[in-house]
This record gives structure tokens, C-alpha cells and sequence, in this order.
């Protein structure tokens, strides 16, 4: 999660759509089979860590991030989340990098630094925003490096020694809602540097946002086409004997 906006969304963000309609697609990609520890790579609020925990038998989470002032523990449902500079018991069995790849110089090397010290089996979910093309003040807002296509995001995660298992694209129905600044931007019509897009809406238009999400999330594993943020969930391999 980006602190940036975190620092703007402030408690909304649990009620936002944008959020909520990720935090479903991260359901709706590890299936059935529920984490036991989850480490969440540059967490921010942890918000995707607490939605699992609220919402599967996950037991434990422990959240990363350099930007943290303090490390604290606190408790969601009754489960322990763990807030850290940095991580040293890595026995996790989900990784989550959330919207943390394109914050990066190094992704490939950021990625194999995790990769190389959990044990095989453990699943990673990657998530990073689609297109270059799609590139925007909202990009340099929040000081990304890059976007990503689902292939270029596959091909990053197997460099770091992981095993690409499904990838998808995520916001398909609301990409075309989003090209027309864009591209207005690269016209030179309406760009004034970099500026934060993701707002507080009024609850009814962020319900009708969310309803979108919903109605494409049945559809997501096999959208390889188009989208704001691409999906990758990848397997640290069993090393071979």
C-alpha cells in the first residue's frame, strides 16, 4: 500500500473501493486454501494483512516497511500483526508485495531477497499497476518507477526464482474511465505535474464503483487482455534433489 496515500485516505481506506475491490481480488486469487503466517512486503497500514485475517484462518501477519516510525504488535480479531523496519523470521507461508515492485530501482533483486530466505512452497502475490502507456501524474505522486505488463510481471517473478503459477489483469471494466486523463496528460491538455488521482467519493458513487469491481471479479483469473493492476501469484519451487 502506498503511504502516500494512506497519509490521505487516513481510516477511509478500509471503505474505499479501490481497496476493497483489491482486497477481494487478493481473495479471490488464493482460492480456498487459507495462509497460516503471512509476510506483507512494504504493508503500510497492513490493510491487506488485517483483511486476512478478518476474513480467513489465517493465525499471524507480520507487516514490513522501512517507512514505519515506531514498531508496534496489535491484535485483529484476536490474531497478533506484527509491525517491523524490517523482517528477520521469515517462516511465512504467503508473501504479499503489494503495489510495492514499481517503488523500486531493483525489483527483481528486491523480490529475490524474500524468495531466498522462505521455505519452498511458501505463495507469493504480486500486484503492480498495468501499462506504461497508462503512465500519469498520479504515477510520479506516488514516486513509482514503472508500470508493468502481465508478461513483463511474469518474467521478473521467474528471475527471482519463483514459478509464475496465474497472472491476470484487475480493474478491466473501469480502464477506459481512466484513459482519458491519461491521455489528455500526454497531450499536454491537462497535465499539471505530479498529483494525487485516488479521492474520497461520495459513499454512493463509491458503492457503484465497488459494484463494478464485483461484477468483474468472476471473470478476473482469465483477463490476460487489459486492466489498472496486474495480478501474479507465483510458488518458491521445491529444490530439485
Amino acid at each position: 500500500m502506498d503511504v502516500k496515500e494512506l497519509a490521505m485516505l487516513g481510516e477511509e481506506v478500509d471503505h474505499h473501493w479501490y481497496y476493497r475491490a483489491k482486497a477481494k481480488a487478493m481473495m479471490a486469487y488464493l482460492g480456498k486454501a487459507s495462509p497460516e503466517l503471512v509476510l506483507d512486503v512494504g504493508a503500510g497500514s497492513g490493510f491487506f494483512s488485517k483483511y486476512l485475517l478478518s476474513h480467513t484462518s489465517a493465525a499471524q501477519a507480520l507487516c514490513v516497511d522501512i517507512n514505519y516510525e515506531r514498531e508496534t504488535d496489535v491484535l485483529v480479531c484476536g490474531k497478533k500483526i506484527s509491525y517491523r523496519r524490517s523482517a528477520e523470521d521469515l517462516e511465512a507461508d504467503l508473501v504479499l508485495f503489494m503495489d510495492v515492485l514499481e517503488h523500486v530501482d531493483d525489483d527483481v533483486g528486491l523480490l529475490r531477497s524474500y524468495v531466498e530466505n522462505v521455505p519452498a512452497q511458501t505463495r507469493f502475490l504480486i500486484s503492480v499497476p498495468a501499462f506504461q502507456w497508462l503512465w500519469s501524474g498520479h504515477d510520479e505522486f506516488l514516486e513509482h518507477r514503472r508500470r508493468y505488463t502481465l508478461q513483463g510481471l511474469e518474467a521478473i517473478v521467474a528471475k527471482s526464482g519463483l514459478v509464475p503459477v496465474q497472472g491476470a489483469y484487475f480493474y478491466g471494466l473501469l480502464l477506459p474511465i481512466a484513459v482519458v486523463p491519461r491521455l489528455l496528460q500526454k497531450l499536454n491538455v491537462n497535465h499539471d505535474g505530479p498529483r494525487n488521482q485516488l479521492k474520497r467519493h461520495h459513499p454512493y458513487i463509491n458503492k457503484l464503483l465497488e459494484f463494478v469491481c464485483d461484477i468483474e471479479l468472476p471473470l478476473m483469473r482469465h483477463n490476460r487482455i487489459a486492466g489498472l493492476t496486474a495480478f501474479c501469484l507465483a510458488v518458491k519451487p521445491t529444490p530439485k534433489v
